[in-house]
């Protein structure tokens, strides 16, 4: 079908657009498997369709607190590295935080952790600033002006802003760990954590990956590059009727496709990275 809604259907549309089953595409299926997953992993990565913002819930454990809490200096966490220096002979070790989460290995990237209403500076349930807002104010209706009702929550809003700090997190996608740069000691067991994260979309879930017109050109070339490398080999063969291999125009070929693609990928399909402002 012209729109593939299967891992194999992708693999036969770009079959197809290479020639077969008129041309023997000399190809592995292994090869094409492994092309396959490197299309999928490219478009996850790179294009704003392969990946969609979310927001995963966390329940903190006590093992997470006691992790959390570990102290480097005083010989506890992850063992980084150990120096012997070469005049004294005396042994420095040094020891990383241990202050992390585990998340699951689809999320690329970690925006923020949402803390939850009665955890910053104003608010602590009935002697709230805003319960009590409601409570004398909001209950009369007619008696505080909107305008005024919202310039006092932006009021309070910076206060919270300035006297409560947000949570510092540092992550990479290839440890996947969430490092919390926060006082453990505060946290206890059962507490939940909101991740804002964005996720990878998983083509076993979302069929529609599979017809996506960029993978569909990607991994054509992709194949095609390879059908090209594994012909290199036999540049200058003769085969019966004076006909030659010629794998270098294919392979050239399709790094020229790949090229231009990449170029579109940054120039059409990807993300710009966000402004530095200061």
């Amino acid at each position: 079908m012209a729109q593939p809604s299967t891992r194999q259907g992708l693999i036969d549309y770009c079959l197809r657009k290479l020639g077969a089953p008129v041309l023997e595409i000399n190809v592995a299926d292994e090869q094409i498997d492994d092309l396959v997953d490197d299309a999928i992993q490219y478009f996850q990565e790179r294009h704003y369709d392969g990946v969609y913002q979310t927001f995963l819930k966390y329940q903190i454990t006590q093992d997470d607190i006691n992790r959390g809490r570990a102290k480097g200096l005083s010989g506890v966490g992850i063992a980084s590295t150990s120096i012997t220096s070469v005049g004294t002979g005396a042994t420095y070790n040094y020891y990383e935080n241990s202050n992390y989460i585990e998340v699951p290995n689809h999320v690329i990237g970690v925006n923020k952790i949402f803390s939850f209403e009665g955890s910053n500076s104003i608010s602590s349930g009935m002697f709230s600033i805003k319960y009590q807002l409601f409570l004398n104010d909001i209950y009369y209706w007619g008696s505080t002006e909107l305008l005024t009702y919202a310039m006092t929550k932006t009021y309070l809003e910076d206060i919270d802003f300035l006297l409560t700090t947000q949570k510092q997190i540092r992550f990479n996608k290839r440890q996947d760990r969430l490092y919390l740069d926060i006082d453990w000691s505060a946290m206890t067991a059962g507490q939940y954590l909101v991740i804002d994260c964005h996720r990878l979309l998983d083509p076993n879930d979302y069929s529609q990956v599979w017809n996506d017109s960029f993978v569909k050109k990607y991994l054509t070339s992709l194949i095609k590059r390879q059908w090209g490398q594994n012909l290199i080999k036999f540049q200058g063969v003769k085969l019966p009727g004076g006909v030659e291999f010629n794998g270098r125009q294919l392979y050239d070929d399709a790094q020229r496709e790949i090229d231009i693609l990449m170029e579109e990928m940054s120039s059409t399909y990807e993300l710009p990275p966000l402004d530095m402002i200061g």
